[in-house]
């Protein structure tokens, strides 16, 4: 039996919250990918017009965190393993960005 990871117990969380105000039926994919663009986008609002050390950190850790259930929500929707997707797309990345080219580069893949 696989050891469960901090990232599904966050999710195993975070559906017990859902389930308990019986809110899935709220949360189709669709509805779910629309609530991480609108929390991404507070996420944004909160770096409007300010520099970096004069944002609100406790709205800024709340809106992250808004951006993450909205994210694991979504990806236990489809059944995805959250940490074996985010190791596949660094390994896709580490081809298009090998160190020896990109490495202090803010340049796209196809730029290098």
């Amino acid at each position: 039996m696989k050891p469960i990871s901090d990232i599904e117990a966050i999710i195993d969380e975070i559906k017990k919250f859902r389930d308990e105000r019986d809110w899935e039926k709220f949360h189709d994919p669709r509805n779910l990918a629309i609530c991480l663009s609108v929390e991404a986008a507070e996420l944004l609002e909160v770096f409007l017009w300010k520099d970096n050390h004069e944002i609100n950190a406790e709205r800024f850790r709340e809106e992250l965190a808004d951006v993450f259930y909205a994210a694991f929500l979504l990806a236990d929707k489809f059944q995805l393993d959250v940490g074996q997707i985010i190791r596949e797309k660094i390994k896709k990345n580490a081809e298009k960005y090998p160190v020896d080219k990109s490495r202090g580069s803010n340049k796209k893949y196809d730029e290098i």
